[in-house]
């Protein structure tokens, strides 16, 4: 049975004194409707969120709230001025006798209860605002953004309640894997319109490529039409006016429908500056060690970058991830160990420091650096890949609209804001990039223009990113940082061991990959009985050992030939296929071990009866 909408928007218009933002935008959502909202940064997912929630006015068309629909947001700025600890905020409101959900969420979300707002970071802030909304159980949750700022764990702890709740969620997300995993209905925010696909995001990107082909396609044809009318106009109007009126009507709708069409095209291919070829070698270390007090952050790190290699750091926030991208690039130096770089190294950087840019500058003055105001005329051109760029055609590249040039960086969307930082480090040479969470406020296709450079790019890249799919398509090694110290080096992209690791730990559990001993009865204790190994079990334990070593050796093939950087860029889905062996291979291994090491001591006991 169909359920009935607890929300409804219907021919909706948003003008904001200018141009519509939405016109005509109708929505529906239902009880347990589990929606994804994507779009360009800039295309206003934000405010149909406010819109939903109904802190934006409309200035046409009607919102339908069903009665006693309560509607939760997870702001992106939450006001926590009124509160004195991030548990005072997020259990306001809620009785006494329901605040177990509220110290459940903040348990997932590893929300320090009395942490004092005045101290708290932005990702803390987040984490505290989602803990509130999970306890609130409103009838419709609005989250924008959600997993920015959330390390994995946080990550798993939010897609794992999802996954369960009965609650109406509309979500909009940069991580693709998430949104595969909690959605079944995608909303595609675009030209002003709402497109609606009654499946998850996982059918998302055929869907619109089969709809932007449709454009094209309506777009060609629209062109030819325009040119005949734009040909008969030239000529003048005759004297049956009234019909002639009707063609300039119809001409002024094709003009506005072609504007309205183009008005997101993606720009063309980017290319980085030219920069000298470094040597083959980038990075090496050797018995390196870091550590802040007792926090050890690597210890005893052996690592070897080649030129070309993209290598992802990934792990939990605050085990470390940036302080090794200091080390790697030069910034840090070891407390013990050595590390030595390559020749001819020359080092860009875009990160959760470095991409904080003057909001009271323009997008010109940002490329340009004229930020001087008593100099008599300003520059309009930038300099890049050795030629002299106009800023408004440099700026199509990066899927700007070349109006924008003009406009001040305190109007521009965080996506839009992290898109400007690249465009002015794409214009600088250099031959190591380091990324320290690229993908935080991107959109879809701004992470796609990024996977687009980082392909293109003729150097080596560290980068440490929370994002599964972006680790995955990107990443020729991965660096995961388990804590005091300890570094596992995997080929490939994402680990899938350390993805298991992950959601066990979500799902409030410990991975087990070997069977704990700590709970066997003593050999003195009270009806202990000694069990030898029985016809089945001495067989299998003969095999055990000698597949044991098969495995490994698999595993050194595996690991040999995915060092080769050539491979990713030549034949990704064969990099991809021989990661995701390596990764069953390596689980293999550890179950074969535990099973072993079992067996071993249930032996040795027998022997020792």
């Amino acid at each position: 049975m169909v359920q009935p909408p607890i929300l409804v928007l219907d021919r909706v218009m948003v003008t904001f004194g200018g141009d519509p933002l939405f016109n005509d935008l109708d929505a529906i959502i239902r009880r347990r409707d589990r929606i994804c909202l994507v779009g360009r940064n800039g295309s206003g997912k934000s405010t149909l969120i406010g819109l939903m929630a109904g802190l934006v006015d409309l200035d046409s068309g009607e919102r339908f709230q069903a009665s006693g629909t309560r509607i939760g947001v997870l702001e992106q700025n939450p006001d926590l001025r009124r509160f004195h600890t991030l548990e005072d905020f997020v259990t306001s409101g809620i009785p006494e006798e329901e605040r177990f959900r509220a110290r459940a969420a903040m348990d997932g979300l590893k929300v320090a209860p009395h942490i004092l707002v005045n101290a708290a970071s932005g990702g803390e802030r987040r984490r505290a605002g989602i803990a509130r909304l999970v306890a609130l159980q409103p009838d419709l949750m609005l989250l924008d953004e959600p997993t920015n700022h959330l390390d994995i764990d946080g990550i798993f702890w939010l897609e794992n309640h999802l996954s369960k709740t009965e609650t109406a969620f509309v979500v909009v997300s940069h991580d693709r894997t998430f949104l595969r995993s909690v959605t079944r209905t995608t909303l595609w925010l675009h030209n002003g319109r709402l497109d609606r696909l009654n499946k998850g995001f996982d059918h998302f990107e055929d869907w619109r490529d089969e709809i932007q082909a449709k454009e094209i396609r309506d777009g060609r044809e629209r062109q030819r039409i325009l040119k005949r009318e734009e040909k008969w106009l030239a000529v003048g109007i005759s004297a049956r006016r009234r019909r002639n009126l009707r063609r300039l009507r119809e001409l002024k709708e094709l003009r506005s429908e072609r504007k309205a069409t183009s008005r997101n095209k993606p720009g063309p291919k980017v290319e980085w500056a030219p920069s000298p070829r470094s040597g083959q070698l980038v990075v090496e270390s050797d018995g390196m060690s870091k550590a802040f007090g007792e926090t050890k952050i690597v210890d005893r790190l052996n690592l070897r970058i080649k030129r070309g290699d993209r290598v992802a750091v990934l792990g939990v926030n605050g085990i470390g991830k940036t302080t090794l991208l200091g080390l790697l690039s030069g910034r840090l130096k070891p407390d013990s160990g050595t590390i030595r770089f390559g020749s001819r190294l020359s080092v860009a950087r875009f990160g959760q420091s470095d991409s904080e840019v003057n909001a009271g500058l323009t997008v010109r003055e940002v490329l340009t650096g004229d930020q001087d105001a008593s100099r008599r005329k300003r520059t309009d051109h930038v300099f890049v890949r050795g030629k002299l760029r106009h800023v408004a055609g440099y700026l199509k590249e990066f899927l700007f609209d070349e109006r924008q040039a003009g406009a001040p960086v305190a109007s521009l969307s965080g996506g839009e804001r992290a898109r400007l930082q690249l465009a002015s480090v794409m214009t600088r040479p250099s031959n190591l990039l380091i990324l320290d969470e690229p993908t935080n406020d991107l959109d879809i296709e701004t992470l796609d223009l990024l996977q687009e450079i980082i392909a293109t790019y003729c150097g080596t890249v560290l980068f440490a990113s929370h994002d599964r799919d972006f680790v995955d398509r990107v990443a020729t090694t991965s660096l995961f940082l388990e804590g005091r110290g300890r570094v596992q080096i995997h080929a490939g992209g994402w680990p899938r061991m350390c993805e298991t690791s992950f959601a066990s730990s979500a799902r409030g559990q410990s991975p087990q990959f070997r069977k704990s001993t700590k709970n066997r009865p003593r050999r003195d204790s009270p009806g202990y009985k000694e069990i030898g190994l029985s016809f089945t079990e001495k067989h299998k334990f003969a095999r055990l050992l000698p597949a044991i070593e098969a495995m490994t050796g698999k595993i050194r093939d595996f690991e040999s030939a995915l060092s080769d950087p050539d491979l990713f860029l030549k034949d990704p889905p064969a990099f991809r296929k021989a990661s995701d062996e390596l990764a069953e291979c390596r689980l293999k291994l550890q179950a074969a071990e535990a099973e072993w090491l079992e067996l071993a001591e249930k032996m040795e006991s027998s022997n020792h009866r």
